[in-house]
C-alpha cells in the first residue's frame, strides 16, 4: 500500500487526565482564587457581624447598670459626678466626708438628695459657692420637708442643734433647701435638696 492509499485519519487529543483535563497550574489557580474569595466574603460578613454582637453585649451591660443604679432606692455612698454636682449646683468641699447622693428624676421636677460631714470652714465655703452664707442659716429650722426625708431616708429628731435655709434661684436653675446639723460646730453635717425644673 502506497502512501496515497492509506487512509487518513484525524488527529486525536491526548487522552483527557483525572482533574478533568486543566493543567495542574490552572487548577492551582484556580483553587487559590476560590480561597481567596472565600476569605473577602468572611471578612465582609464576619467582621461586621461579630462587631454587631460585641457592641450588643457593650450596650446591654451599659444598660442593666444604669437600670440598676436607676432602681436603687435611697442613698448612695460616694460623690456624684461633676455633671450631676454641675446641673443641681451643688458645690461640695474638697474635704467633705461620708459623702452619699441620691438622684430622682419625673416630669415635673429632678432632685438631688446629698448628705456629707465637712469641717466648719468647708460648710462656709458651700455656703458661699452656693451664693448663701452661713447668716441665711436659721438655729432650730429644719427646710427639708417630709416627703423628701421620707425618699432620702433621713430622720430629724428633736434632739439635735438643726439649723436650715432655702436658697432659691430663678428657673431654670434649681433650688435648693439645706439642713445643717450642727451638734458638733467644728464638724457639721450638710443635708440638701436640690430641686430642678425641665
Amino acid at each position: 500500500m502506497t502512501t496515497a492509499e492509506r487512509p487518513v485519519v484525524p488527529r486525536q487529543s491526548s487522552p483527557p487526565d483525572e482533574d478533568g483535563g486543566r493543567p495542574p497550574q490552572d487548577r492551582r489557580r484556580m483553587i487559590r482564587r476560590r480561597l481567596i474569595t472565600a476569605t473577602i466574603i468572611v471578612l465582609l460578613i464576619g467582621v461586621p457581624a461579630g462587631y454587631l454582637l460585641i457592641s450588643a453585649g457593650q450596650s446591654r451591660r451599659s444598660g442593666e447598670d444604669k437600670e440598676a443604679e436607676a432602681a436603687a432606692l435611697g442613698m448612695r455612698e460616694g460623690w456624684p459626678s461633676r455633671m450631676q454636682r454641675r446641673i443641681f449646683e451643688l458645690p461640695v468641699p474638697g474635704n467633705a466626708q461620708e459623702v452619699q447622693y441620691y438622684e430622682t428624676n419625673n416630669w415635673k421636677a429632678s432632685r438631688m438628695y446629698m448628705q456629707f460631714r465637712t469641717s466648719s470652714a468647708g460648710l462656709d465655703r458651700f455656703l458661699s459657692r452656693l451664693g448663701s452664707g452661713r447668716a441665711a442659716l436659721k438655729d432650730g429650722e429644719v427646710t427639708v420637708g417630709a416627703r423628701d426625708s421620707e425618699i432620702a431616708g433621713w430622720f430629724f429628731g428633736s434632739d439635735v442643734a438643726w439649723a436650715g435655709a432655702k436658697h432659691i434661684n430663678k428657673d431654670p436653675r434649681p433650688t435648693q433647701d439645706i439642713t445643717v446639723d450642727m451638734t458638733d460646730p467644728a464638724a457639721p453635717v450638710v443635708y440638701v435638696v436640690s430641686a430642678a425644673t425641665p
